[in-house]
C-alpha cells in the first residue's frame, strides 16, 4: 500500500502561482505513474497532468502551457508547478499513483482562483 501526502494548496488571486507537492510513502517502481487530478463542485473529476517513473508527461489541454509536472523518484515525490491561474482552475486537486499492485490516491488539497 501507499500513502500519498499533499500539500501545497491554497486561495491565488487570478494570473497568480502555486506549487503542489505530494509524498509518497514508499519507493516508486519503473512501471509507476503518477497524476494529480481535479474536482470542482458539481463538475466530474478530470486529468491535470500526469508523469511515468521516467518522466513522460500528459497535460488537459486546459492547462498546457500553465502547469508543468516532475518527480523525483529518490524522494518520491510529485509536483505540481501552476501559473497564470485562472477562477476555473478552482477545485480540490489529488494526487494519485498507479503502481503494480493498484490505483492509490490521496487526501486532496483545495485551490481557489479568486480576486
Amino acid at each position: 500500500q501507499v500513502q500519498l501526502v499533499e500539500s501545497g494548496g491554497g486561495l491565488v488571486q487570478p494570473g497568480g502561482s502555486l506549487r503542489l507537492s505530494c509524498a509518497a510513502s514508499r519507493s516508486a517502481y519503473r512501471t509507476n505513474v503518477m497524476g494529480w487530478y481535479r474536482q470542482a463542485p458539481g463538475k466530474e473529476c478530470e486529468l491535470v497532468a500526469r508523469i511515468s517513473y521516467i518522466g513522460y508527461t500528459t497535460y488537459a489541454d486546459s492547462v498546457k502551457g500553465r502547469f508543468s509536472i516532475s518527480r523525483d523518484n529518490a524522494k518520491n515525490t510529485v509536483n505540481l508547478q501552476m501559473n497564470s491561474l485562472k477562477p476555473e482552475d478552482t477545485a480540490v486537486y489529488y494526487c494519485k499513483s498507479t503502481d503494480w499492485d493498484g490505483e492509490y490516491w490521496g487526501q486532496g488539497t483545495q485551490v481557489t482562483v479568486s480576486s
